[in-house]
């Protein structure tokens, strides 16, 4: 495991160290490194066990793949944000780079936390570097408040899980997940078993995030910069999944009271948030609220406890993690060019940018599910599961992927058909760096069909 963590921490002091005119190149180039060694974690026993384990960090089917996603989008992220920062001095790229990479750090670490309340303080210190990217080099005045937004949801719903976690400390003196795991804790508090266990699930609900609970998400995701939305839609939301699959296991059996709203606030909110994305005018606003819906379908599955239910949500959480980062890609490239994200107003760029415009419809198809993208494999599962839970919920699931694929491919529509606007027949063309970040988000997605027991985390 450390040799993941201490080359990614060693990253800092290179992106303030590094010689100005190779900053950007050598950073990519060693990020790059370092996400292909990460994939040397794959190499695990095909078993449920634990591999390279410390006293604190260890790797298991579970984490691995949320492992390597993080490390895959860091040199995505640096190729996304160059033009981004073209105009800042030299400091500010610095600073920006270090705050990337010390967050990058937190992540793998808390990925890689065997106990739950150093998961917790790492879980908590992720917040401190993202918080920093959207209020420093968001694009409007609103980031502040978007900001605000994302603390308080988030540092508000996960007091109650530290309270927990230290009762569960002091009444079993350790909270590794292993022995939990192992020995399943019965003594909860019968009076209060039930807010017991919405306190343990209630900060993985927002961070997911659960419809009712995600007013801050689509805030942050506009106002943050291109880097921020990658990593918030790719990596932030599945610390959710990844707590909520981690903990459940402690809280069984699961009380019915408390079970049944949320799997009806998470079929419910699919629907919703699929229709709000049909209203919607900003592109950034919209892809936000796809990803709310497809977290939807990643937390009802979760709360059912079933393997085909967990092996989904796995599957989907990285597939929804390349996807959304990929058409957050998009959407910044047609910002740089464009700069507006209304889609009104930016029609017909097949016209101009007939190569981007096969990404978009790649990425496009993948987010509505379309064989063979791994997206749908993870939707079968969950509807599947769904479906063996209660089967009405057949109905509510199917009407989400229906308009699903309609406002993927409303998306598309607007902001590839039509006649251009004569504001923008002399855009500047597209460069590599985008092209390879847009292949390098689709060759995962391409490649992981073909085996994807890879990222199930083998619940089957």
């Amino acid at each position: 495991m450390l040799k993941i963590i201490i080359p990614t921490a060693l990253l800092i002091p290179s992106s303030l160290l590094l010689k100005s005119t190779t900053l950007f190149l050598m950073m990519t180039i060693y990020s790059m490194l370092l996400a292909l060694l990460s994939l040397s974690l794959f190499n695990h026993p095909l078993i449920l066990e634990i591999s390279n384990p410390t006293a604190h960090f260890s790797v298991n089917p579970t984490s691995t793949p949320l492992i390597i996603l993080s490390c895959w989008l860091l040199p995505l992220m640096i190729l996304a944000s160059q033009n981004h920062l073209k105009t800042e001095p030299l400091n500010r790229k610095r600073t920006f780079l270090m705050t990337l990479t010390i967050l990058q750090t937190t992540l793998i670490m808390t990925f890689a936390a065997s106990e739950f309340i150093l998961f917790y303080i790492l879980f908590e210190t992720t917040l401190i570097p993202t918080l920093i990217i959207i209020t420093r080099w968001g694009n409007q005045i609103e980031r502040l408040n978007a900001g605000l937004y994302f603390l308080f949801y988030t540092l508000a719903s996960s007091l109650p899980l530290l309270i927990t976690l230290l009762y569960l400390h002091t009444t079993y003196l350790h909270t590794s997940m292993e022995l939990f795991y192992l020995q399943q804790p019965d003594s909860f508090p019968t009076q209060t078993a039930q807010l017991f266990w919405l306190a343990c699930l209630l900060a993985f609900m927002v961070k997911l995030p659960l419809y009712g609970l995600h007013l801050w998400l689509p805030k942050a995701h506009v106002e943050a910069p291109i880097a921020g939305s990658m990593v918030l839609a790719a990596i932030l939301l599945k610390l959710g999944g990844y707590g909520l699959i981690r903990i459940s296991p402690l809280l069984n059996p699961h009380p019915p009271t408390l079970m049944f709203p949320i799997m009806v606030m998470a079929l419910w909110g699919i629907l919703m948030t699929s229709s709000i994305c049909l209203r919607q005018t900003d592109l950034k606003a919209l892809i936000a609220y796809s990803s709310v819906s497809h977290m939807g379908l990643v937390a009802a599955a979760i709360i059912t406890q079933t393997p085909w239910g967990m092996t989904g949500a796995m599957i989907l959480m990285i597939a929804h993690g390349l996807t959304s980062s990929a058409l957050f890609t998009l959407a910044n490239v047609n910002y740089e060019r464009t700069h507006t994200r209304t889609l009104l107003l930016v029609r017909g760029l097949q016209l101009i940018f007939p190569l981007l415009s096969t990404w978009w419809l790649l990425i496009n198809l993948t987010n509505m599910a379309l064989p063979p993208s791994i997206n749908l494999m993870g939707e079968l599962l969950i509807i599947t599961a769904l479906f063996n839970w209660s089967a009405p919920s057949i109905i509510l699931t199917g009407i989400g992927t229906l308009i699903t694929a309609s406002y993927s491919l409303y998306m598309y529509l607007m902001t590839q058909r039509g006649s251009v606007s004569t504001q923008f027949q002399l855009s500047s063309p597209t460069h590599t760096r985008e092209h390879l970040a847009l292949i390098l988000h689709l060759l995962p997605l391409g490649l992981l069909i073909l085996k994807p027991a890879l990222i199930s985390g083998l619940f089957i």
